[in-house]
């Protein structure tokens, strides 16, 4: 069947002169009547997948030679989509955006796989239309269930369907006016009524930190449960865990070896040992050998390649592989035997690598430290009698790790100082019991440079070997996204050095120069916002980020499939079975492989960043009223948003809601201005800020200014007007001056009782409750690329 379809696609596009119909492609291309039946299957499934078209009269033809364009399409809140062309080459004019107008989406919603025909261009930007949808994104819609007198519809929770969705009465599903419910969609093909769909699931209440998780993991269509056959095939494959196969493995059980996990994590596929030699040191990093008990082939496999990864979020994880593996047998737990396959790198004594080699190895971790556990050591006092024992190895690993970053550093690899949001939940009632920032220690990093040194050196096995593998490529910056953040950066007073052949060691630089300034963090992210996205491909065109030539994903095969996918090519090669039939068959199923995990990659982080947001909502609805200090992170014409800083939440204040002025928007350099006043609202300016309302369904949070707390950051390139207030008069500028501000205390927000000590205060004493355990997301995010 695949050898049909590549076939079909091949003559189509090079040899047929005219369009044809099935019977007429099957004879030019000498089908026999015995094959024609697989034959009419595959053109079925390529005009399913819309790599083929049905033209006038029956007959067929490609997209592009009837100038339509393929795509998933992202739809805005305010209605408007955008569709890439996924045949088109990265980097090319035909890559680049479609905008679709709201009113040529037809029946189109976020994620869904289109067909769009150009339309023409206005303004420098291609128009087109959606002509159809061939794939639906999402099998469920999330939101709240409303019974009026005459019908029942859901408001669903996503601002980007723009359509309420009716409910006919015999398909409620028993839902009760303002449950939180799951709809199924029936086929949706007139855009001019609003879709139809049946209850499968009513969720709960809204406002419960539970039900609207579990709003999210059925918005996003996460698999919760295994089936059957997979769970069977999981139990089976522990036959193979024998002692016979720890003989025909080298035996590292007496190495001192251990891991670094986040406290609460139960999976553990990765540990490291470090020891010294007579030219340096000699670094392990063991990995789980999941390739051992995933078969290729088996539904096990199929299940861990449809779900690509695992998926981590607040509270909760969704695992790629059944619990069973990937908690135990898979995981490489404290004083247990256990099958790993072996990275050994060995260093000079100034981190420089000499050589590597991989290996089938059996282990056995002597301790399962927390990285606050191995950061106690590093500062010098460590914090249980376990941290103690360990003190020497991890030190010495301390001493290599910062050798290989300063090495690293040194060829222009980046390293984006950026927060991430931490959650903390109530073991018992599943409430949220305080925001915060999670830290990022030196115990981090000491990992994360583990295992890139094992990744990279594993990519330079197949490279040197002229072998097909699956890398993972961060391309270039894209031109006009760079120069965009060196205006961004320019309104922040910084001069970003624009280059369409910039490097890393120049972006490198540019994030050192700012290093400590109130924006620090904004422009870190920015610039990783500029650059493009790291994918999965078999073509190695590097790792920009990283400033490697060669990189892959080797080190957590518990929760990417990509990892899995290496570790069955390495295992061909050690085994000295690396066929050219193997390498063939690889090299035809990696492009597959890789859009399609690159895909789950990315629904995976989106679906994390949604469920951050839903709780940071959740919880600051009980501190409406509260101060705030916050940093602007963007302005738009209706205002600015700001990132709240001890909790990582991000709100807006509206333009309407500051009454000292009128405000114009000024585009090019990104800030609002007062007519009056002259008062400069910018990017990466510090600000207090009231919380004034929060919108759980729609994930909306509405601020309010505090009088007075604005505080420009280091803006070297800013004129006197903006730095002063009002030009020339000094002390005269009104109640956001600098100097003599008005103490008009009827426009100042009304402050909580609660909120003299800020969100510090708040998120503290919520931390300090006795009775309350608090579990922290275990995201192992160590490869920051």
């Amino acid at each position: 069947m695949k050898a049909f379809t590549e076939e079909i696609i091949k003559y189509v596009r090079n040899s047929a002169t005219r369009p044809l119909r099935v019977r007429e492609l099957a004879k030019e291309m000498g089908i026999s009547d015995e094959e024609y039946r697989d034959f009419r299957k595959a053109v079925e499934g390529l005009m399913t997948e819309g790599r083929l078209i049905s033209l006038k009269r029956g007959r067929l033809g490609l997209p592009e030679q009837v100038d339509l364009v393929i795509g998933r399409i992202s739809i805005t809140r305010s209605g408007t989509g955008f569709v890439g062309d996924e045949n088109a080459p990265e980097g090319s004019s035909k890559a680049e955006d479609i905008l679709i107008p709201p009113q040529h989406l037809l029946t189109a919603m976020d994620g869904d796989r289109v067909s769009v025909r150009r339309e023409g261009i206005s303004r420098g930007r291609q128009l087109g239309a959606v002509v159809t949808v061939l794939e639906r994104a999402r099998h469920a819609i999330v939101g709240v269930f409303h019974r009026s007198p005459h019908f029942c519809f859901v408001d669903p929770d996503d601002r980007r369907m723009h359509r309420d969705i009716y409910i006919p009465a015999e398909e409620t599903n028993s839902a009760k006016q303002g449950d939180k419910a799951s709809v199924e969609l029936f086929e949706w093909t007139d855009p001019y009524r609003n879709p139809e769909g049946k209850i499968t699931e009513v969720l709960g209440k809204p406002g419960d930190p539970r039900v609207e998780l579990e709003g999210i993991i059925h918005s996003y269509d996460l698999p919760t449960d295994f089936p059957a056959k997979v769970l069977r095939e999981a139990k089976k494959s522990a036959q193979g865990f024998t002692p016979e196969e720890f003989k025909r493995r080298e035996d590292w059980r007496e190495k001192v070896i251990y891991t670094i996990d986040p406290a609460s994590a139960k999976d553990h596929d990765d540990a490291v040992s470090v020891e010294e030699t007579e030219s340096g040191y000699r670094l392990g990093v063991h990995i789980a050998d999941v390739s051992f008990f995933v078969q290729q082939g088996t539904a096990l496999d199929a299940e861990a390649y449809g779900r690509g990864n695992s998926v981590y979020l607040p509270g909760r994880v969704i695992p790629m592989l059944p619990e069973s593996l990937s908690n135990d047998l898979c995981s490489l737990k404290e004083h247990e035997d256990r099958l790993a396959l072996s990275c050994i790198i060995d260093y000079d004594q100034d981190g420089n690598a000499l050589d590597w080699r991989i290996a089938d190895t059996v282990i056995r971790s002597r301790a399962k430290l927390s990285y606050e556990d191995a950061q106690s050591v590093f500062d010098g006092a460590p914090a249980n009698d376990l941290a103690a024992s360990m003190r020497e190895p991890l030190l010495l690993a301390q001493t290599l790790a910062r050798k290989i970053a300063a090495r690293r550093f040194a060829d222009g690899s980046l390293d984006f100082e950026l927060s991430e949001a931490r959650i903390d939940f109530d073991e018992e009632t599943g409430q949220i019991v305080a925001l915060g920032i999670r830290k990022r220690l030196e115990a981090h990093r000491l990992v994360e440079e583990f295992m890139l040194a094992a990744n990279k050196a594993v990519a330079l096995t197949f490279s040197r070997a002229s072998l097909p593998i699956l890398y993972r490529v961060h391309d270039k910056p894209d031109p006009d996204k760079l120069k965009a953040f060196a205006e961004l950066a320019r309104s922040c007073g910084h001069k970003f050095p624009f280059s369409e052949h910039i490097t890393p060691l120049m972006l490198q630089r540019f994030l050192k120069s700012i290093k400590g300034a109130p924006e620090e963090e904004y422009l870190n992210e920015l610039a990783l916002r500029s650059m493009k996205k790291a994918v999965y491909q078999e073509q190695n065109l590097g790792h920009f980020g990283l400033g490697f030539k060669h990189y892959t994903h080797f080190t957590s095969p518990i929760r990417r499939y990509a990892d899995l996918v290496v570790h069955r090519s390495l295992r061909e090669i050690k085994n000295g079975k690396y066929s050219v039939a193997y390498g063939q068959a690889l090299n035809e199923s990696l492009g597959t492989i890789g859009k399609h995990i690159s895909g789950t990659e990315r629904f995976a982080v989106e679906a994390e960043r949604e469920a951050i947001k839903v709780m940071q909502v959740l919880f600051l609805e009980k501190h409406v009223g509260d101060e705030f200090s916050g940093v602007i992170t963007g302005v738009v014409a209706r205002g600015i948003f700001v990132r709240l800083s001890d909790v990582h939440a991000e709100g807006m204040v509206r333009v309407s809601s500051i009454d000292d002025d009128f405000y114009h928007f000024d585009s090019e350099r990104h800030r609002l201005i007062g007519s009056r006043t002259r008062q400069v609202f910018r990017l990466g300016d510090s600000v207090r800020v009231t919380l004034v309302s929060v919108d759980a369904q729609r994930r909306e949070i509405d601020l309010a200014l505090v009088a007075g707390s604005l505080k420009h950051s280091a803006g070297k390139g800013d004129d006197k007007r903006d730095r002063r207030g009002r030009a020339g008069k000094s002390g005269k500028s009104g109640v956001w001056g600098k100097k003599g501000a008005k103490k008009d205390k009827a426009s100042r927000p009304k402050k909580n009782s609660k909120s003299k000590t800020g969100a510090k205060k708040f998120v503290k004493k919520s931390a300090k409750k006795s009775a309350t355990k608090s579990v922290k997301k275990s995201s192992k995010r160590r490869n920051r690329d």
